[in-house]
């Protein structure tokens, strides 16, 4: 038998670099490519022309060199190498989703003026510095088509040399903007903004002065859609990256929850799970809890279009989690928690009854580390969706479904 190519790259690590089957990290690189003896790269079948001109400079994305079939790989190997890295395994791991380009629908930009120059864009990988935005091929179009007008409004707003931000999420009735950092001195400027959100035809205008946001414009009430149930979008509320990839996470937990009647959506958010599964089987009820108060609202005004589902409850889960005697009265968990994990929750759902977890995951490692809590407590983790909203780069998210 023989022995590997030292030099040749087999895989792509968690943080996006390539590995040598000798063990050596090399950052862009793909798997297929040769490591030469000075150091540079041979490029193999599934090393590509990045699609962008900013990359690799742009923080947004880390994988633009990689194949599609590559890519992929990346978004699986993720997830069940966390889970191995834990000593678990899957029953199954299904196919990957992933985002196509020109689909994200939220985004945080900065900006920074220098003079008369002004740059505004995202930040260099693992610095602050700006790359002043030209192309996005992530980005929805609609998105993009803000960055030159944007560039121009914060060119006769900013202070020199003060940092600002704009966040843009895709809403129904177009794109909200939260503005920060601007200087706003009287009725011209406001004036100005007004004329701003008019042309680019916003569906909300927000400005962030001295922390407290206040409205400069909406026509009309803003909102967001969960199975064509609306509620209330407040702002800079956290919503899936891509449309579709909700979409895709939102299959997977349908079909793992099946007729389960009685659910529990803990981290409920706006109720992304919550609204879009709740009519789903004749009868079902679901409890949504959700740290966050105007979410809680939210979710509450969305609730009342489907009377007795919902039934929402304003509760910190890391400092309140629900006790086995609580979860007990559930036929499934749906739980959708931040980056760092749910261990003081998982740690409760390990010790009740519940026969059916279904475990929406931001962070393959935080959710490795949670579901050896659960298998530990005799849950054998059926079937793993990966998903890859975030296209080109090393966050990956997941759905889990947890039986015994």
């Amino acid at each position: 038998m023989t022995s590997p190519d030292p030099d040749l790259i087999v895989r792509i690590a968690a943080r996006g670099d390539g590995v040598t089957a000798d063990g050596r990290h090399v950052a862009l690189s793909a798997p297929g490519d040769r490591l030469r003896t000075d150091g540079s790269i041979e490029a193999g079948p599934h090393h590509v022309t990045p699609p962008c001109r900013h990359f690799p400079q742009c923080g947004g994305c880390q994988l633009q060199h990689l194949s599609d079939e590559a890519f992929t790989d990346y978004v699986r190997d993720r997830v069940a190498g966390a889970l191995a890295g834990q000593g678990l395994s899957a029953q199954e791991v299904a196919a990957p989703y992933v985002s196509p380009p020109h689909s994200r629908r939220r985004a945080g930009l900065r900006a920074l003026r220098l003079g008369k120059r002004i740059q505004f864009g995202f930040s260099e990988q693992g610095s602050h510095k700006l790359i002043d935005l030209r192309e996005c091929p992530v980005l929805d179009p609609r998105l993009f088509a803000l960055v030159a007008p944007l560039r121009a409004l914060f060119a006769t707003m900013l202070p020199d040399r003060q940092p600002g931000e704009a966040d843009l999420t895709l809403v129904d009735q177009g794109v909200d903007v939260v503005l920060s950092g601007l200087r706003v001195d009287g009725l011209a400027q406001t004036e100005a903004l007004l004329d701003f959100a008019r042309e680019n035809q916003l569906a909300r205008l927000i400005l962030i002065d001295d922390d407290a946001p206040m409205t400069i414009w909406e026509p009309e009430p803003v909102t967001v859609r969960f199975a064509d149930v609306l509620t209330g979008y407040p702002p800079r509320a956290f919503l899936q990256a891509t449309e579709d990839g909700e979409a895709a996470l939102v299959a997977e937990v349908r079909q793992a929850l099946g007729g389960a009647a009685m659910v529990a959506d803990l981290f409920a958010g706006l109720g992304t799970f919550a609204l879009s599964v709740a009519n789903d089987v004749p009868g079902r009820k679901v409890y949504a809890a959700e740290a966050a108060r105007d979410l809680v609202m939210a979710l509450r005004a969305g609730g009342n279009r489907l009377p007795g589902r919902i039934f929402p409850e304003h509760r910190d889960l890391f400092r309140r989690p629900l006790t086995p005697a609580e979860l007990n009265r559930f036929d499934a968990v749906v739980l959708d928690p931040p980056r760092a994990g749910a261990r003081e929750q998982v740690a409760q759902i390990a010790a009740s009854q519940v026969p059916l977890i279904v475990y929406v995951s931001c962070n393959p490692a935080s959710f490795a580390r949670d579901a050896v809590m659960l298998a530990e407590a005799g849950y054998r983790i059926e079937r793993v969706k990966p998903v890859g909203q975030f296209r080109w780069s090393t966050h990956v998210e997941l759905v889990a479904t947890f039986r015994r």
